[in-house]
């Protein structure tokens, strides 16, 4: 498959699928709708796999490169290109993708060929995003794929769905609008679109200044970190069950993926003049969210503020600007996306049966669910930081990288080890344990084929990346080495 444009099928074999998946109409062929959306989600994933089997280590460029004119006028190009930074992003997405459409198989009734094509077709554009390195087609993609999303969470949520969706939509755009304006200044500065051009662009400190606060507002709001926060409990406690894992395991990597190819390689001066502001925005969403997480009594919510707890450690891995912490940052992006994505799953099979999130509705569960109690307990753990998880390999990296450049860092960093367990387990133990709570929970059935299917496909990928984290992080070496070779080599005209 060498010779295939990898990356432009990973892109519009999804979207394609999705709009066939639209011809098929009314809900009298929601089975057809069904069959061929899981086709499409599969053939994405299979086209998007060849990107790590062909993919050279020891190269920081660009591989699987495609260039074609696209506005001639403005010097606007098709182009396309992943490293050992965006790569995996891509197969991850892929692979979501697959989980969303049998996580939905037999919960959405209504509209169903409707809502299989929203994911298949924001799973296009979400690669397009992790794969473009023209600014103006990263624009594209980056504002497309909040349409998707938006209609999903607004159609298909809970009782408060249209007022979530719209927060939702009002945060990002706000946001996006300051990041149009520093695209185009940096393209009246240099006379193209190309991002790998703008890396190397000499900038005055005012001007890397202005650029990097403009991207913060783009990227703090999709990441998302305090105090920009807000909309994202919302938007997780009133989205679908598929939604709310796209949106944990996909949509807030955007944010933390726009600051190592636009913040940290254009501005790095700015980058550096700004890491202290960083860092402590980092630090309130590890430690204070946490403590906020810990009296939440939705579960969805309890998860949801997690995420943004654990996307805290993210940021700061990335701004004390070295290897061990920008790859243990990466690490943790694909490990939440496994484990955030099954603690989602988890709470849509329970809330399927018993029409609840609130964790005092429930108790006892292992009595009647002793197989997903299991699967539970393991990405509850993984959420935790256990050893052998993939999500303690993450934190511990950035911990280590945090120790090295200022111990009481580490010190508040480290803290997230026992706040995380502290309202994981508080969440488990009452939910999981005890004397059946009450009717509903006694009525319970245990999980069926597909769902047993879809929490094994997560369990191996977080006890996976637990157990033998090398083939995910030899593949980033190169590609975080040359990043911080350019954020430390200063652009000040």
């Amino acid at each position: 498959m060498s010779g295939l444009p990898l990356l432009s099928l990973a892109i519009w074999v999804p979207i394609l699928s999705g709009l066939v998946v639209l011809l098929t109409g009314a809900d009298r062929n929601a089975p057809l709708a069904r069959m061929l959306a899981l086709i499409g989600a599969i053939a994405g994933l299979v086209v998007a796999l060849p990107l790590y089997s062909g993919f050279d280590t020891t190269t920081p460029a660009m591989q699987f490169v495609e260039l074609s004119p696209w506005i001639s006028r403005f010097n606007v190009n098709y182009h396309l290109g992943v490293d050992g930074i965006s790569m995996l992003f891509v197969i991850l997405n892929s692979f979501i993708t697959v989980i969303v459409i049998l996580a939905g198989w037999r919960v959405i009734g209504s509209q169903v060929a409707q809502y299989n094509a929203g994911f298949l077709i924001m799973s296009g554009l979400l690669n397009g995003i992790f794969s473009a390195l023209d600014a103006m087609l990263f624009y594209v993609f980056f504002e497309a794929s909040l349409i998707p999303l938006y209609i999903i969470i607004g159609v298909w949520g809970g009782p408060r769905r249209v007022y979530a969706a719209f927060k939702f939509f009002l945060f990002t755009l706000m946001g996006s609008l300051l990041f149009l304006i520093s695209l185009i200044y940096l393209f009246l500065n240099s006379g193209s679109f190309a991002i790998q051009d703008w890396h190397q662009l000499p900038l005055s400190l005012a001007a890397q200044k202005w650029i990097f606060l403009a991207f913060l507002a783009a990227f703090a709001v999709k990441v998302p970190m305090w105090p920009v926060h807000t909309w994202l409990p919302d938007a997780h406690v009133e989205a679908p069950t598929g939604g709310s894992i796209v949106l944990a395991a996909i949509a807030l990597k955007l944010g933390a993926y726009g600051f190592l190819r636009f913040s940290l390689p254009i501005a790095p001066d700015a980058s550096h003049e700004f890491s202290g502001l960083i860092l402590a925005l980092s630090l309130i969403a590890v430690v204070y969210i946490g403590f906020v997480a810990l009296v939440q009594v939705d579960m969805k919510k309890l998860v949801a503020y997690s995420s943004i707890a654990h996307m805290g450690f993210v940021t700061l891995g990335f701004f004390i600007f070295s290897p061990m912490g920008v790859e243990g940052a990466l690490v943790q992006m694909v490990s939440h996306g496994f484990v955030a994505g099954a603690m989602f799953f988890c709470i849509g099979v329970m809330y399927d049966r018993v029409h609840s999130r609130l964790i005092a509705d429930y108790g006892g569960v292992v009595n009647r669910m002793p197989k997903f109690a299991t699967f539970f307990m393991l990405f509850a753990m993984a959420n935790a930081g256990l050893p052998g998880t993939s999500g303690f390999v993450g934190e511990f990296m950035v911990i280590l990288a945090s120790v090295k450049f200022n111990f009481w860092v580490a010190f508040a960093a480290a803290s997230t080890m026992i706040l995380g367990a502290a309202y994981t387990l508080w969440m488990y133990k009452r939910v999981v344990f005890g004397a059946v709570g009450n009717r509903h929970v006694s009525e319970l059935t245990d999980i069926s084929a597909r769902e047993f299917l879809i929490l094994a496909l997560l369990a191996l990928g977080a006890l996976g990346m637990g157990l033998y984290p090398q083939p995910f992080t030899e593949v980033m070496h190169s590609s975080v080495d040359e990043l911080l070779r350019h954020v430390s080599i200063s652009k000040i005209q």
